[in-house]
């Protein structure tokens, strides 16, 4: 057992094979190559789910890529739109949600809070089309959160701008 492994080995050095798997050998993954040459990227974000735990994992992915840009080199513009069943995560009246949902929300708010601060998020707006649908209503909109007239008429906007659009 013992000679076949050695004879393995021996042969694997023999044709310049290595033992070592190959994600060891490629290093610590970047994103170098699509961000050769940019000072800078626009995204919008259109979010509209309605499940609590999903959409926090979002707005932390998000959060994640924002933060990655800038360790990068490249400074993030971000907009986040709100609009469908996500509407009613990002109220400050929770009584519409689920008791399972409300601590989520409360969570959303905070992930929201500290987003609207941190560098490279432009504008977190909530479309009022999906307000008056989600039977909400514009002033329980977290304060974060900019109401605007229609999310799809301020994303086919941000695009004309040159901003990316991403539908996580």
């Amino acid at each position: 057992m013992r000679t076949r492994l050695l004879a393995a080995l021996l042969v694997a050095g023999l044709f310049g094979f290595s033992l070592t798997p190959v994600a060891a050998m490629a290093g610590t993954p970047d994103d170098a190559s699509a961000l050769a040459g940019l000072k800078s990227v626009k995204v919008a974000f259109d979010l509209k789910e309605g499940d609590g735990r999903q959409l926090l994992y979002r707005l932390n992915i998000i959060d994640e890529t924002r933060q990655s840009l800038i360790r990068q080199g490249v400074t993030p513009e971000f907009v986040l739109t709100f609009r469908g069943p996500a509407t009613k995560l990002v109220q400050t009246d929770l009584r519409e949600l689920s008791a399972e949902d409300r601590p989520i929300a409360t969570k959303i708010a905070a992930k929201i809070a500290e987003m609207k601060k941190s560098p490279g998020v432009q504008s977190l707006e909530q479309c009022a089309v999906a307000v008056r649908d989600q039977g909400t209503k514009a002033e329980l909109v977290l304060p974060e959160v900019k109401v605007v007239g229609n999310a799809w008429i301020s994303l086919i906007a941000y695009q004309a701008k040159g901003y990316a659009y991403v539908a996580p």
